[in-house]
């Protein structure tokens, strides 16, 4: 008996390192198409300059697109083998990319960012593969494992940029998106030692319950409010993150700086996830979506008290915290609303109403920086997020006057 649980923490243990390795690796894609790609789409460009963000809506599209297929795929042949799928339409993606920026072809290169989007929606289940391939006590440390991977892919995207983006010159950032082809690869070639069972359905006690009209769900206040705060808390972080190496590098800042940036709020979005679940079960769900939202508030004084780097870069460290407060807190609050029978249509509904708001805020980003500047993105955030606020504090007194009565 012994010997069998071991042998169950055993494979755990070596799954999650697995995935968290290739978290690093395939993961490392998204803060490379983040911080090149609005860079690139500038430079693809001729005088209007108003698109050049259209690249990195077409990644975030990706995952929006890419999220249900994948999940199909998996359900098809597996995870392992589904995973490795996403490895290589991710190298497939890098491929396009550069290819168009041999090519001069602006478009081409927004639907090769757009393959890279759809690779990184399969990269989004890696974290329920880890849990659902351990034992009880071991789902949250493998959980964590994995999120771990996410920030180390937070250094190596940047340093991969830094050290191949002038490796085609004089063609621009070719080779960072080049390199996307070696990283996916490498994933896939990771994945490949993954030992997991084909999903399975799970059963449990509400699943036999009789599931509600999707609009007796969706319109529940608590449910509308958490949907708000975590649509918002993503599009908003999209947003600004979007726009600040175009920002850096119009200030005078080099690109490499501009991508160090970004390296320094991947890791302020995926390190607090080690104790945000103990956060929220010490202090609240809606209060540590307030907290979130509060920094993302922050995030934009900083980003209107100057220009220097140590004020983009401090803005995008309190972006990343609060958007990871922000959005894992609404998630929390979310679950709470559906029974598992309701599950699958309210989770697709939800990540189509948030995929969509954060891909539209990824386009507007250029769109709004080009017309009116930096400041202009810092000035939208604080009245977006203090009506989130303002929605957490009304549906606050409600349940307190609904347990008074």
């Amino acid at each position: 008996m012994t010997g069998t649980r071991d042998d169950l923490y055993r494979e755990a243990k070596r799954t999650a390192l697995i995935l968290a390795s290739a978290q690093a690796i395939v993961g490392s894609a998204a803060p490379i198409a983040i911080s090149m790609g609005g860079l690139a789409g500038f430079y693809l460009l001729g005088s209007d300059k108003s698109l050049a963000t259209a690249p990195v809506t077409g990644f975030n599209v990706g995952i929006a697109l890419g999220a249900l297929p994948a999940a199909a795929l998996m359900r098809a042949v597996g995870r392992r083998n589904g995973f490795m799928a996403g490895g290589l339409v991710t190298a497939c993606g890098g491929f396009v990319a550069a290819s168009a920026l041999f090519q001069s072809s602006f478009w081409l290169f927004a639907l090769g960012l757009m393959l890279v989007g759809v690779g990184n929606a399969f990269l989004q289940q890696y974290r329920f593969a880890a849990a659902d391939n351990a034992p009880a006590d071991f789902k949250p440390r493998a959980i964590s494992w994995v999120l771990g991977g996410g920030v180390f892919a937070a250094i190596i995207g940047p340093q991969t940029v830094i050290y191949t983006r002038d490796l085609f010159a004089p063609i621009m950032f070719a080779g960072a998106f080049a390199a996307l082809i070696g990283l996916g690869l490498l994933g896939t070639v990771i994945l490949s030692f993954l030992r997991l069972p084909k999903e399975a359905p799970s059963a449990t006690l509400d699943d036999h319950e009789p599931a509600r009209p999707l609009a007796q769900i969706l319109l529940q206040p608590r449910f509308l409010v958490s949907l708000f705060c975590g649509v918002a808390s993503y599009a908003l972080m999209s947003f600004v993150m979007t726009g600040a190496p175009l920002a850096m590098v119009g200030c005078g800042f080099t690109p490499d700086e501009a991508t160090l940036g970004i390296s320094w709020h991947v890791m302020a979005m995926f390190a607090p996830s080690f104790i945000t679940g103990r956060l929220i079960a010490r202090f609240g769900k809606e209060t540590i979506v307030a907290t979130g939202l509060v920094t993302l508030i922050g995030c934009a004084i900083v980003a209107l008290s100057g220009i220097e780097l140590w004020q983009f870069w401090t803005a995008l460290i309190l972006l990343g915290i609060g958007w990871n407060f922000g959005f894992i807190g609404a998630t929390a609050m979310v679950a709470e609303c559906y029974r598992s029978s309701e599950k699958s249509s309210v989770q697709g509904v939800h990540d189509f109403i948030l995929f969509s708001t954060t891909a539209f805020a990824s386009l507007m980003s250029g769109q709004i920086y080009n017309a009116f500047g930096w400041n202009m993105l810092a000035w939208i955030v604080i009245p977006v997020a203090a009506t989130c606020l303002v929605a957490l504090g009304i549906l606050a007194m409600s349940k307190r006057t609904k347990q008074a009565a």
